[in-house]
């Protein structure tokens, strides 16, 4: 055979090699390792039985709700001998009857030091109460397009600080809802700001974030008591530079064997970064306790631990409302919508509802948008802001229209309606702005008006795209309204809020 021809053979199936392996590698799934409980038997009860009778006493100790609309947490993370009253106090401050899309869980790393912070992607966590399933796309995603992200396993491996929040998840939560496990391993306040920004838009009432952190370290107990109150009263104040002052005066007081004010100081900066310059959120300090009120606590050297709630007193009330909606109920308008398009595509007719089987708030006047989604790629949307009809009956008619009338798409056919999976979006009123600083990313949708001409983007699009503000709204003015990229500048703006639950999330 020719030589040359001969390289040409090799080089041709080096090459089929090489595109057989990357196809191959690109279709794998993910090989799941999951993060086994290191802290049980140590921290907390490696017996589930027991583990779940020491829960219900420290909930049945602890503190009630404080305030409403809890977007964010601060725990203890020692052993629940100690501090498990305070850390069941703080996850008393959670409405636990909402659906959360994510739960973001985040703590200081107590063992190694890296630049920014780490989040498991590799695997689900799991502890003597069973599995907390990790959202792999979220995760993937917060990496993928962040540099302070990345994931490192030693991060994670002997890390009891996240997980000793977890059991009281389990105990806790009605409704399953997937985690985010961060662990951060900077010890530059910088980066805390870059964790707060890549983590902004995920800060709503659609997500729970839980900061791990104890307080004072060692001192003695009236010492502690004293210098705990300083470290809380910095943090309420929702300043980080205040916090940072804080720190920096209590470690030059003097006070003997004093080793740390604030362990996961690294988390609660984030926290505080989060919430900066915003006076809609509210620190509340829910409940004091430290190492020595323990029965077997020496008070001669303690730990102190705080139980502290974030709440955002600009949730409407309107938006408290559609919040009660129960997962019963949530089942029932995606049921209600996915029997509408079935009928409505195969015979033509809309179904008959059965209004005596509805309960009153799903006979509410709000508006709505039904999204149908199609192997995760959008296939139909449309939606009304009038509060004209029931919401049965708006989800209906949107139904119908998401899949016949959306001029971006085909109608849906009869064979494709398996297919279909479909999220519902219950809306507050429209609110009029005259400043886009009164935009909250993520937890607002938009409507554009400029004469006859408009368009609107759901509150979820922010938090899927990962836009900024400005390319929120130049999308929105462009790409829906038709009024140009800068068109919003001189057009009415509305922003409202929404209800969001999909087929997916409501499976048992």
């Amino acid at each position: 055979m020719n030589r040359k021809i001969r390289i040409l053979l090799i080089n041709l199936l080096i090459f089929l090699f090489i595109t057989n392996c990357n196809s191959q590698e690109k279709d794998m799934q993910r090989k799941i390792i999951n993060r086994e409980a290191v802290a049980a038997g140590r921290f907390y009860q490696s017996d589930a039985i027991k583990l779940k009778s020491v829960l219900k006493d420290l909930f049945g100790k602890a503190l009630p709700i404080k305030n409403k609309n809890t977007l964010a947490i601060i725990s203890p993370h020692a052993g629940y001998a100690y501090s498990g009253e305070v850390a069941a106090s703080a996850f008393n401050q959670v409405n636990w009857d909402r659906d959360y899309d994510n739960i973001f869980i985040i703590a200081s790393s107590h063992n190694v030091s890296f630049s920014g912070a780490s989040i498991y992607n590799r695997g689900n966590y799991i502890t003597p109460l069973g599995m907390v399933k990790v959202d792999f796309d979220l995760a993937d995603k917060l990496i993928n397009e962040n540099e302070i992200f990345t994931f490192n396993s030693r991060a994670h491996s002997n890390e009891h600080s996240l997980e000793v929040q977890l059991p009281f998840l389990q105990y806790r939560k009605k409704n399953e809802s997937l985690i985010i496990p961060i662990v951060i391993g900077t010890q530059d306040p910088a980066d805390c700001k870059k964790i707060a920004d890549a983590l902004k838009s995920y800060f709503n009432e659609r997500n729970l974030f839980i900061f791990s952190s104890d307080f004072s370290h060692y001192p003695k107990y009236e010492d502690a008591i004293k210098i705990d109150k300083r470290t809380a009263e910095a943090i309420c104040s929702n300043s980080v530079k205040e916090l940072h002052n804080t720190l920096r005066e209590n470690s030059k007081m003097g006070i003997s064997d004093l080793a740390t004010s604030l362990c996961g100081w690294s988390s609660v900066y984030s926290l505080l970064y989060l919430t900066k310059n915003n006076n809609d959120f509210e620190y509340s300090q829910i409940q004091y306790l430290n190492s020595g009120d323990a029965a077997f606590g020496d008070k001669s050297s303690v730990v102190g631990y705080y139980a502290i709630s974030v709440c955002d007193n600009s949730i409407s009330e309107k938006t408290e409302q559609m919040e009660f909606l129960n997962r019963s109920e949530k089942k029932v308008l995606l049921k209600i919508a996915r029997n509408t398009i079935e009928k409505y595509i195969n015979e033509g007719k809309i179904t008959e509802i059965d209004t005596g089987e509805l309960t009153d708030k799903l006979k509410e006047h709000c508006g709505a948008f039904v999204t149908l989604h199609k192997e995760k790629q959008l296939r139909g949307c449309i939606g009304r802001f009038v509060e004209n009809e029931p919401l049965y009956k708006i989800i209906q008619q949107m139904a119908v229209e998401a899949a016949v009338n959306d001029y971006r798409f085909p109608k849906v056919a009869s064979d494709e309606i398996d297919e279909l999976e479909i999220e519902i979006s219950v809306l507050t009123p429209l609110k009029k702005i005259d400043s886009i600083d009164e935009i909250i990313m993520g937890k607002h949708g938009i409507y554009i008006k400029k004469g006859s001409l408009s368009g609107t983007f759901l509150p979820q699009v922010a938090i899927e795209t990962a836009w900024t503000k400005e390319e929120f709204l130049g999308h929105c003015s462009r790409d829906k309204a038709g009024i140009g990229w800068n068109g919003w500048k001189d057009a009415e703006i509305y922003i409202y809020e929404a209800l969001v639950f999909s087929e997916g999330e409501m499976r048992d």
